[in-house]
């Protein structure tokens, strides 16, 4: 037996240390699910209550909380931390025996997901609560999709429990270009689902979900999901300025809704589609013209080479703003913006100010957008985007989606509203108790401060 030294002569009361357990004490204080419990109550009516609904629905929390994958996990949990045990509501007094066996989980799990919507409801009073404390939420908006595989089997058979008779098939294509100028492609294939988030690209946190079959496609979930933000937060999405997506939301009505129906910049990544080896066409096909357009909607003006007036070249123009009340973005003449020489500049008839081209967003939305692709704005708040994959990422490793034991449609909206909540809930309560720099975080430290 190892020896321990003595102990020093003073009362625990007297460290103020943080347990462990101040995560699900605080997620328990901030997440409003008082009408849920009711509704699984008077569904139970007067049955046995041997496993109280509160009690049972607490520790279910602290499963996402301490990152259980499976009930089984979070019942060892609880048969061996009765400090735990208390924390969720069972009665301290009864030792072990109160855990509930994994029959009275299954059975009020099967209840729990009659009411995926209560959970969603939850995650909305937290997004408003949310919003009140934080005055930047909803600024700038980020939008991607994840693939979440089913633990279940494909199949044609009635649902038997262990296969899933929900998800289908989905496909995603990855491709780009190598340094040496080579293309590569990545296909990924899975059986099971897809979820689609908006999230506020400053604080990292969801503003609006959905949970799709594997194949539908990003594109057309958008705007929907913008739609219903807009009925459940106006006020928060009314701060909204800009929105970035990648190329897997490229598409002439989201550009054009997100701009014209809520003031949103878009900021979508746009798919290659011209032919190979096509770098630039016409701006205006129907004129003779040397203002030409590539496939990201840069424009550039060709002229004669100053190092040999027998060949031509082709010089961006100068970028000069967005004209919001003509909803067209403006460019100038390089040589007079930038002040270098052009041997063209008489014959364009264009003055000290230079030639000036203003293009309609209309002419095409994908391409022409009010932020320019190729501009130093862009390529800023683009950058942005990243806060959505790392959400995603945190779903993944902190909430338990990489390994999950999911089958069916109603337990994923159910179990992802829940991890979402949880996120919630989490960053409300970190601002609530002074600790802000928490709010993105489900893993705490639990170093203990020197005893003074």
């Amino acid at each position: 037996m190892a020896t321990i030294p003595q102990a020093r002569l003073f009362s625990w009361k007297q460290i103020e240390a943080r347990s462990d357990l101040d995560r699900l004490r605080m997620v328990l204080a901030v997440v409003p699910d008082e009408g849920l419990m009711r509704k699984l109550e008077a569904f139970r009516g007067k049955g046995r209550d041997d496993y109280p609904v509160r009690a049972v629905w607490n520790s279910l929390l602290a499963a996402v909380v301490y990152q259980h994958p499976s009930v089984a996990s979070v019942r060892r949990e609880l048969l061996c931390n009765g400090e735990l045990r208390g924390l969720c509501g069972f009665d301290p007094l009864q030792g072990a025996e109160v855990v509930p066996p994994e029959s009275a989980y299954t059975r009020f799990l099967k209840s729990l997901f009659r009411f995926p919507s209560e959970i969603e409801a939850m995650f909305d009073e937290l997004f408003e609560r949310l919003g009140l404390v934080l005055p930047e939420l909803g600024k700038h908006l980020a939008a991607d999709s994840k693939a979440i595989p089913s633990a279940g089997k494909p199949t044609d058979r009635a649902a038997d429990g262990r296969r899933d008779t929900d998800g289908n098939w989905g496909v995603k294509t990855y491709r780009g270009r190598r340094k040496d100028g080579t293309l590569w492609e990545r296909v990924k294939r899975w059986f099971g689902y897809k979820l689609h988030l908006v999230v506020d690209a400053t604080y990292e946190l969801p503003l609006a979900f959905e949970v799709t079959r594997a194949s539908a496609s990003d594109t057309t979930r958008l705007l929907p999901m913008i739609e219903g933000f807009k009925e459940r937060h106006g006020c928060v999405l009314a701060r909204a300025e800009y929105l970035a997506a990648d190329r897997g939301y490229d598409s002439e009505d989201n550009n054009r809704e997100l701009y014209d129906a809520y003031g949103i910049v878009p900021l979508i990544g746009i798919r290659h589609d011209w032919k190979d080896g096509e770098e630039t066409r016409a701006l205006y096909p129907d004129r003779v013209d040397n203002i030409v357009t590539d496939e990201e909607g840069s424009i550039f003006c060709v002229r004669r080479s100053s190092r040999d007036v027998h060949q031509m070249e082709t010089i961006p123009m100068a970028f000069y703003g967005f004209e919001r009340d003509r909803k067209t973005v403006k460019y100038r003449c390089p040589a007079a913006a930038y002040g270098y020489e052009c041997v063209d500049r008489e014959e364009c008839c264009c003055g000290v100010y230079g030639r000036s081209v203003r293009v309609p967003l209309d002419v095409d939305r994908r391409r022409f957008v009010p932020v320019p692709r190729g501009s130093y704005k862009w390529r800023r708040l683009y950058g942005r985007r990243t806060a959505v994959e790392r959400v995603n990422s945190r779903l993944d490793v902190s909430f338990g989606f990489e390994r999950h034991f999911i089958r069916g449609m109603t337990k994923m909206r159910v179990r992802v509203g829940m991890a979402l909540v949880v996120m919630l809930a989490m960053a409300l309560g970190s601002i609530e108790v002074g600790e802000q720099y928490r709010m993105r975080s489900l893993v705490w430290s639990t170093r203990l401060p020197r005893a003074a």
